[in-house]
């Protein structure tokens, strides 16, 4: 075998090995994408009963004898608030299944609507004063138990006892799908309200508000601190000075440092010693903000660093300051780069759970958050929140919760990459 032999019979073994390499990197590529595709599948059919709820049409009688109060031109809020609403419902369901006598079966009769019925007809009687003394069809929504089982997530077939719903409550429901009184609706509420006991009034607004308020103060934060931070150290700061080199270690360690550590020193120190509000956005902000600063530090030099010499001393040679170096051809040149790392940590910030356990965000919260202080939570907590109740109707809720998550975060990438394609400077 001659040296041109040898040498052709060692590319086919090299070819063939970088074959084998290509064939290795395009079959995980279609493994990890077909175990991606198969997780989003599985939320999605989970989450899809989140998106609809079932209502029941009741004939409400609002008659003075069944509100308790007597006939005047005009009524005071405070009246109108102490009303009985609850016999509301609970009449018009008396009147279309007549004959019922067993206490059980009225309070499982009862159980057929939500429990917050009673106030959304308040809700309405105060808003329009009038509907006293008339009777009105209005369509309210159900229990969570009578809307699984409208969606077909409760089995019919397996025993009484072993489901949540009885065989007269079934029933009754099928009486009043005959009668065209139940019927399926976008579920508004779980974008519109906030989080709630009972499965079928939970809504995600609170959480959202929470997660926004939240975002807004690590922001404004880390990312001015975070810049200046890599600015100072990148251009002004004296290489091999100890100080420094502290500094930098530091920076690089807190970047690795378990996240449950800042809540424990958002505790420590935010709470306990400055008097931050417990479980506001604020303390939550403030955690996150210590979170994410090292991210938007080690970033923001990174990119610091790819701008090219020449363009400093191009500037300089002009006659330009350091200062006026920086913030005109420095820092524009590296925004990409700062605008990319800093919504990726953001990105990160948004996903976190464990240190806002540490500083209260877990407590339930129903009132919608107004500003910074008030008590709120966020959407991962949220989420692990509804993953541990008990009730079946919140797993639909939680993978829904995961999909409005998920969706944050693909916008909060898709911005990233916007603004690099935007600020991008090619030279």
């Amino acid at each position: 075998m001659n040296n041109i032999e040898i040498v052709q019979k060692g590319l086919k073994k090299r070819y063939a090995k970088e074959r084998r390499f290509k064939a290795y990197g395009v079959f995980s590529i279609i493994i990890s994408l077909s175990f991606l595709a198969f997780l989003l599948f599985d939320i999605a059919l989970k989450a899809a009963p989140a998106f609809t709820q079932t209502y029941i049409k009741l004939d409400i009688d609002f008659s003075h004898k069944v509100l308790r109060i007597n006939e005047k031109s005009s009524y005071t809020k405070d009246e109108l608030f102490e009303l009985p609403y609850h016999k509301l419902p609970s009449k018009s369901l008396y009147q279309l299944f007549p004959g019922i006598e067993n206490r059980k079966q009225k309070k499982a009769l009862r159980k057929l609507v939500s429990s917050g019925v009673r106030y959304n007809l308040r809700n309405m009687v105060i808003k329009n004063s009038k509907l006293i003394g008339t009777s009105k069809s209005i369509w309210v929504l159900a229990d969570d138990d009578i809307d699984s089982l409208v969606k077909g997530l409760i089995d019919r077939n397996i025993p009484e006892a072993d489901r949540r719903v009885k065989d007269f409550q079934i029933a009754w429901i099928d009486k009043l799908q005959l009668e065209n009184r139940v019927e399926s609706r976008f579920n508004i509420n779980f974008f519109t309200s906030g989080d709630s006991r009972e499965p079928e009034q939970a809504g995600i607004l609170g959480a959202l508000k929470g997660s926004l308020y939240t975002m807004l103060i690590t922001l404004l934060l880390s990312f001015p601190i975070g810049v200046a931070a890599a600015v100072y150290l990148e251009e002004f700061a004296h290489k091999n000075n100890w100080l420094v080199d502290m500094i930098e270690v530091n920076i690089n360690n807190l970047a690795a440092v378990p996240s449950i550590v800042f809540g424990i020193l958002g505790l420590a120190v935010y709470i306990n010693l400055f008097g931050v509000p417990r479980s506001a956005p604020l303390a939550g902000g403030l955690v996150l903000g210590l979170m994410t600063l090292p991210i938007i530090i080690i970033t923001t030099r990174a990119a610091i660093k790819s701008v090219p010499p020449s363009i400093r001393e191009a500037a300089l040679g002009l006659g330009a300051s350091k200062m006026q170096v920086i913030i005109h051809h420095v820092l524009p040149l590296s925004m990409p780069g700062i605008l990319t790392g800093s919504i990726i940590g953001m990105a990160q910030a948004l996903g976190e759970t464990a240190p806002l356990l540490m500083i209260g965000m877990v407590a339930f919260v129903a009132d919608i958050p107004q500003g910074f202080f008030d008590p709120s939570t966020v959407l991962p907590v949220q989420i692990y929140i509804w993953s541990d109740s008990p009730e079946r109707s919140f797993i639909a809720l939680t993978s829904a919760a995961i999909i409005m998550l998920l969706v944050f975060l693909f916008l909060m990438n898709l911005l990233a990459i916007i603004l690099r394609k935007k600020f991008e400077t090619r030279w």
